[in-house]
């Protein structure tokens, strides 16, 4: 029998264009907008959410989001999962504006091993502009380079890790660091290599002419917040009880992670979606 008929696959998909909990200027739970979810047997999901608005805090024109998950038609491939979503015209504060903001995994389960394939192709900002001014981003589309050999995790990869390692040395050498992300990076760099989880980014600069200064990634606006672009975790669990390969590998993409600050607070991420699935 081959391993194509032997093996069982169960998916794991979810989207949320924008979710979260403002706290002032209104104290209110932002219920998840356009929530897709995928059944373990695989299938087609989508949802819109149209003219969305919070006071004058934060909108949208339009957003939506799909999952699906089936087997390749292609001889010698294994099971495929995307996951996407999709903000137009989003409005915070009249400061961050874009046209679009789409966040797409791809993964590919084998069907012998474990540990998929990840592409993060269509993933962009179409226009993203903070005050007006637009903010120029170096994406690295790429960051997980090619699925490690021999199934091995993601996260104990040379390669990998060596360019993780560099994003946080752009972020920890940055004039004028909050104490809070200085903190941060100083506790996740010791873990690179060793840890099952990994946090990173697809976006390695922000430069632009914005009020603000840029980390990396990550961007600080007085008077506004903090805004953290592409944020990516991946994470491996479920090993192997002789090989120690990881069953189950989760990957979680934020296109843009909003911690608020004075006059207006609260914690906003926009365009989120995970996508985890697991091989029998």
């Amino acid at each position: 029998m081959s391993a194509e008929n032997e093996r069982t696959h169960r998916y794991d998909a979810e989207a949320v264009v924008l979710s979260g909990q403002l706290d002032l200027p209104v104290s209110q739970k932002i219920e998840p907008q356009a929530h897709s979810q995928l059944p373990e047997k695989g299938g087609y999901f989508n949802q819109r959410s149209d003219s969305f608005r919070i006071e004058t805090v934060l909108s949208f024109s339009a957003a939506y989001s799909h999952v699906s998950g089936s087997k390749s038609l292609k001889p010698g491939r294994g099971w495929d999962t995307l996951t996407t979503t999709v903000v137009e015209g989003l409005n915070v504060m009249e400061v961050l504006t874009a046209d679009r903001v789409v966040g797409q995994t791809i993964t590919e389960h084998p069907l012998v091993g474990h540990v998929p394939t990840i592409s993060f192709l269509g993933t962009r900002f179409e226009n993203l502009r903070i005050a007006g001014y637009p903010v120029e981003l170096e994406f690295d589309h790429n960051i997980f380079g090619p699925k490690p050999a021999d199934d091995a995790p993601y996260t104990h990869d040379a390669g990998f890790i060596s360019r993780v390692a560099r994003q946080y040395d752009r972020i920890g050498s940055s004039k004028d660091l909050p104490a809070e992300l200085l903190e941060r990076y100083n506790r996740l760099s010791p873990t690179l290599g060793n840890s099952e989880a990994v946090e990173c980014s697809l976006v390695n600069r922000a430069p632009g002419f914005y009020p603000g200064v840029s980390f990396g990634h990550i961007i600080r606006v007085p008077g506004f917040g903090i805004i953290t672009l592409a944020k990516l975790t991946v994470k491996h669990e479920s090993p192997h009880e002789r090989t120690k390969v990881p069953r189950k590998t989760t990957f979680t993409l934020t296109m843009i992670d909003l911690q608020l600050g004075c006059p207006t607070s609260g914690h906003v991420p926009v365009g989120n979606g995970g996508s985890n699935g697991e091989t029998g």
